[in-house]
């Protein structure tokens, strides 16, 4: 790993799970940490342990429900006031939901969320990325993305509505973004790559109801499920590895850059599905 002393990262869903390890181990690398969540008691909470856990006085709390995207919004200008770099954005936060809800701004909450939050943070933060220079942008994905395929004609699960499909759509879209955003950012100095973290052992999906937190409870101890330390490790790689620091529009998967699913390098629908993003968060 690279050193982080000098560089500024923000991490997304950073109070529990592989985020609040990603910006441990940056912040253990000399990194000044933003880390966001939606909880704020969740959040001072974990501030307090990161700053005790790795010595760092760097940890700051940013609180934003990034379902809304006048608070993704708001948490971009947060940012911006509080430093002028901005070394790396590590877009993890995300959910899995059992039933079909929906966000403030009316939209599917697994898309809004697990996406649509991606988009809109990213490009809220373009201008200080690029005048940075030489910035990361990593997307936490899933290997769930294998199975999916979108459908632009119900990008929001309006019928049929699957908790697993929904998760599975997100993951491509968050794959099929940051294939489109490497091309945009060509010869600015900013990379975007994303990852499969690994079936970890986290509090992922626990904010669903009885049966599916059982469910997930389930598959986690009879699953292989991973440590959350082995989870962050890929995105931890990808923002201080010297050896990836040019590399751009991969995924990876255990350190590694491997092949997405297949219609995930249709730029045609990568295009399509920017376009269609851009309109949904009044771009």
């Amino acid at each position: 790993m690279g050193g982080m002393q000098g560089k500024t990262v923000l991490v997304t869903g950073a109070t529990d799970g592989i985020g609040k390890e990603t910006a441990r181990r940056l912040a253990d690398m000399g990194a000044r940490v933003l880390i966001a969540g939606r909880n704020a008691a969740k959040g001072e909470a974990a501030m307090r342990d990161l700053a005790t856990n790795t010595g760092a006085d760097s940890v700051e709390f940013l609180q934003a429900d990034l379902s809304v995207q006048a608070e993704v919004r708001r948490l971009a200008a947060s940012v911006k006031d509080r430093t002028d770099r901005l070394d790396v954005l590590v877009n993890n936060a995300g959910a899995i939901l059992f039933r079909r809800e929906e966000t403030r701004d009316g939209i599917e909450m697994t898309f809004g969320l697990n996406h649509l939050s991606y988009f809109l943070l990213t490009h809220e933060l373009l201008d200080v990325l690029k005048e940075t220079g030489s910035a990361r942008i990593v997307n936490v994905a899933s290997v769930a993305h294998r199975r999916a395929a979108l459908d632009f004609n119900d990008l929001e699960l309006k019928t049929g509505f699957g908790a697993w499909k929904a998760y599975s759509r997100s993951k491509l879209a968050n794959i099929m973004f940051t294939y489109a955003l490497a091309r945009r950012l060509e010869g600015t100095g900013v990379t975007a790559n994303c990852l499969h973290p690994g079936f970890v052992r986290s509090h992922f999906g626990q904010n669903n109801g009885f049966f599916g937190r059982l469910g997930i409870t389930l598959a986690m101890r009879f699953g292989n499920a991973i440590t959350v330390a082995e989870g962050a490790q890929t995105s931890v790689y990808l923002a201080s590895a010297l050896e990836v620091a040019d590399q751009t529009g991969l995924y990876f998967d255990e350190c590694k850059a491997v092949k997405s699913n297949r219609v995930s390098y249709d730029e045609a629908a990568q295009e399509k599905l920017w376009d269609i993003s851009a309109g949904m968060v009044g771009l």
